[in-house]
């Protein structure tokens, strides 16, 4: 099956991308789905984060404390490598299965840190979603709760806007409406499936 990689940073629109392939009726396997999964009550990812980390990563309810989770990371790139080498395993291998599973002529494998992992070898073709960080910035404040300096560490603990669309194969533009971005995922889905014939 031919893998397809979407990449971008926050705030780029990669679910709004992901939702316009599901009309294709193409497979999605989304590793922020994933990991939210992982550390979900009672799972293995959320007992090893709050062994590492401090009881007080996880709620009385037994969720995972995501602001402060976030916090520590942000503020220590330390505490960040450790939670990447608790994570990154478990959610590559649970792509991994979900690819095995799967019998569609192509898959698209969305994972906001491909370049950042280095895991760009466990796809096919990389499509890389793009916009402006202004763009980003405006996106994200709209949609959660987090202030311009927060979302602006969060962009700067990613791989630069150039480094990024230097390993993409191709180039989503989402900075006009939705129609525009349409247009480009049907020709996408027209060229894969003519690249697994």
């Amino acid at each position: 099956m031919y893998k397809v990689g979407l990449t971008g940073g926050i705030g780029c629109g990669k679910s709004t991308v992901t939702d316009l392939f599901k009309q294709h009726a193409i497979p999605i396997i989304d590793a922020d789905v994933i990991s939210h999964a992982l550390v979900a009550p009672g799972q293995k990812a959320l007992s090893q984060i709050s062994t590492a980390f401090g009881l007080d990563m996880v709620t009385p309810d037994g969720s995972l404390n995501r602001a402060l989770l976030r916090e520590c990371i942000f503020q220590d790139a330390e505490k960040k490598r450790q939670l990447e080498s608790i994570m990154h395993p478990l959610v590559y291998a649970e792509i991994n299965f979900q690819l095995s599973q799967l019998s569609s002529p192509y898959a698209i494998i969305s994972i906001p840190l491909l370049i950042e992992t280095k895991m760009q070898s466990l796809v096919d073709y990389i499509l890389v979603i793009d916009c402006p960080r202004e763009m980003q910035i405006n996106r994200v404040k709209s949609r959660d709760n987090l202030n311009d300096s927060q979302i602006i560490a969060i962009i700067n603990n990613q791989v630069s806007r150039t480094e990024r669309l230097a390993h993409a194969n191709s180039i989503i533009d989402n900075t006009k409406d939705i129609s525009h971005l349409s247009e480009q995922i049907n020709s996408l889905h027209d060229q894969f499936l003519k690249q697994t014939k």
